[in-house]
């Protein structure tokens, strides 16, 4: 008997979200969202090499690691929807979300 798999989830950008992706250059944006689709479409919460939740911060609960790139996301189980809420480059232990410098303590 074959196992029913999930449907997966819905990948929703917030309108902050959009705005640190077009301040990426265009391979950037590229890579995080190949990324986006194949690292959080079916086990957003599942910890990985490059998933991890974070310390309660004013961001988002969980984070994807591309490179250098950072994605912070929160995810609705009961809705099944990812939400990503900020798109930043991490320069050493400095989070730069457009632009601007994040304290993520």
């Amino acid at each position: 008997m074959k196992r029913r798999q999930k449907a997966p989830y819905l990948i929703e950008y917030s309108p902050p979200s959009r705005e640190h992706l077009a301040a990426l250059s265009a391979r950037q944006r590229a890579t995080v969202l190949d990324e986006v689709d194949v690292q959080l479409l079916h086990q957003p919460t599942t910890v990985t090499r490059n998933r991890k939740p974070l310390q309660p911060n004013p961001l988002a609960r969980f984070e994807l690691r591309i490179a250098d790139l950072r994605v912070s996301y929160e995810v609705d189980e009961q809705r099944r929807v990812v939400e990503i809420r900020a798109v930043g480059i991490k320069d050493r232990d400095r989070i730069f979300i457009g632009g601007e410098e994040i304290d993520l303590s």
